[in-house]
């Protein structure tokens, strides 16, 4: 018996879902899969098919869910990729006992429990709105996903269809890595060609008051740079006896913050520029010491253009700061010299190297064995999250070379999106007019082809990338490679498969204000997305 196929079992199921509390990394992110599975184990199709819906482990005691529905004699692989996990509900205020309430908090809302900005207001008076943490990002389109696996169960498509639910989506995408391994196991035991995988991540607004519904056949690229300053300590009262790590860390931020350099348009998508999401020295407790380390790290996104590319216009930016440091520092002793002669400022060259280029220098003073003996004893003591233990571990290598100061040392942390793109894909391009044509003719519904999901979405780790990205560059200047966290990158070539975005429509997502279309959403989507599948495994 089907259950999520109507509008109304569809805004029941999102409910249920929502009510989950999953945030990223709690307790009810784990409960989450389980909860699906136990759905899925009621239907007649797994009652007779139990080994083809399954819970498979991270490494950290989280869950992902995969359920195979599969077509007799058929090899051909539909993936319909989904998130569960969200981002977590502070942003709620007086109303965060009710962000995942979906019924309650729509209700609140509608009824003037909260002054609304006055575009909502028009919308929810215009039309079909539900409110709450996760509507929009990304439970909706998870909903769709079952209520396709629903159609698979009786026979509707020509091939397989493989639901793939992961957590970890909005922090590192652990489950999508953990997942890859698992794709590769069920390729080889089932004997599966994966075709297309079907992302269901929403239509995400180009700008605000944007009513534009949109399909994505590509994703954006992400890259986590950060800068390890290691100055000079000094007394507050001698400052020119050393090199405040927070007076380097500043000049890199005006490198760096906002940095026009690292823009990138393709076709008419533009990358927002760089920005700051992490800047701080790293003193542990008050003293009238200078601070002699800080980091800052980047969120640097791209459409085409290669790790070494990046790579180069960091380090341009990086030299720049070096040298604007040392005129600061000359300029500012200069000044204080003509007023007072008690002092003597020291001389000295900020260098700057990447992190591969420390690490070397390390082994060559002290050996492998002793530079791998003290990371690996860092990592089994390890309590901080993955930013700041790649940072630990620079920090490590540079007070074992501290003669190096003043340094500025660039690393790469996770996470790291590669664009990817099918745009140029014959057989998504078929695809993508074939969509369009069905939601205009049957649907009243326009749909905008985007090559790239601005959001940052899963399908990085399956798609085509862009540009023959050497991975290895960003690799070997990962610290934490291979020390708690592990770029799978063989896997990642030899799963590449066409991808496309297909998923609700919505607003605010990560906002108090996250909210789903229920008419396209749950009204005409399941419908067009059916389609969609049909022409999929057809072409």
């Amino acid at each position: 018996m089907k259950q999520w196929q109507t509008v109304e079992e569809l805004v029941a199921l999102l409910a249920e879902l929502v009510e989950i509390e999953s945030i990223t990394g709690s307790a009810e992110e784990i409960r989450f899969p389980e909860h699906v599975y136990s759905l899925l184990e009621q239907k007649p199709y797994f009652q007779q098919h139990l080994d083809d819906v399954a819970l498979h482990p991270l490494q950290d005691g989280r869950q992902l869910l995969t359920a195979l529905v599969k077509k007799a004699d058929k090899k051909d692989t539909i993936i319909l990729l989904s998130h569960f996990d969200v981002v977590g509900t502070e942003d709620f205020g007086t109303f965060q006992h009710l962000a995942c309430k979906v019924s309650d908090l729509t209700a609140a809302y509608r009824n003037g429990g909260v002054e609304l900005p006055q575009a909502i207001k028009t919308e929810i008076q215009h039309g079909e709105w539900l409110f709450g943490r996760g509507t929009m990002d990304m439970k909706a389109g998870l909903a769709v996903h079952l209520s396709m696996l629903e159609r698979a169960m009786d026979g509707v498509f020509d091939g397989n269809i493989l639901l793939l639910s992961v957590p970890d989506e909005e922090v590192n995408s652990a489950g999508m890595l953990s997942a890859l391994e698992v794709l590769q196991q069920l390729q080889d035991k089932e004997g599966l060609h994966y075709k297309l995988c079907l992302n269901g991540e929403p239509v995400f607004s180009k700008y605000p008051g944007d009513t534009g519904n949109y399909m994505y056949t590509g994703s954006i690229g992400k890259v986590l740079p950060g800068f390890f300053c290691y100055g000079k300590e000094t007394h507050v009262g001698e400052p020119f006896g050393g090199l405040n790590a927070n007076l380097m860390i500043s000049y890199l931020s005006q490198e760096l913050e906002l940095q026009e350099a690292f823009i990138e348009e393709v076709d008419g998508e533009v990358t927002p520029p760089p920005v700051s999401l992490m800047l701080r020295d790293l003193k542990e407790a008050y003293s009238v010491q200078t601070p002699v380390s800080a980091v800052a790290m980047y969120n640097v996104l791209f459409l085409e253009q290669s790790i070494q590319t990046i790579n180069n216009k960091l380090k341009v930016a990086m030299n720049q700061a070096a040298s604007r440091i040392e005129a600061h520092y000359q300029e500012k002793a200069k000044a204080s010299a003509a007023k007072s002669h008690a002092f003597q400022p020291i001389g000295f060259q900020v260098k700057t190297i990447l992190y591969e280029e420390l690490y070397d220098y390390a082994v060559k003073r002290f050996g492998r064995a002793e530079v791998e003996r003290r990371q690996n004893w860092l990592v089994t003591k390890r309590k901080e999250g993955d930013r700041d233990f790649s940072t630990k571990l620079v920090k490590e290598l540079v007070s074992m070379c501290h003669e190096l100061a003043p340094v500025i040392v660039l690393f790469y942390s996770p996470p790291f999106y590669p664009a990817v793109s099918s745009k140029k894909d014959p057989y998504v391009q078929k695809l993508v007019k074939e969509i369009q044509t069905e939601a205009k003719r049957h649907f009243a519904a326009d749909l905008t082809e985007v090559q790239f999901f601005p959001g940052l979405s899963d399908s990085s780790f399956i798609g085509k990338p862009t540009s023959p990205t050497a991975i290895q560059d960003l690799i070997s200047n990962m610290p934490l490679q291979k020390k708690g966290f592990t770029l799978p990158a063989d896997l990642m070539e030899g799963l590449q498969m066409p991808v496309l975005h297909l998923g609700p429509y919505g607003k605010d997502a990560h906002q108090w204000t996250e909210r789903l279309e229920i008419t396209y959403s749950f009204g005409k989507l399941p419908d067009l997305m059916e389609q969609a599948i049909q022409y999929a495994f057809r072409t």
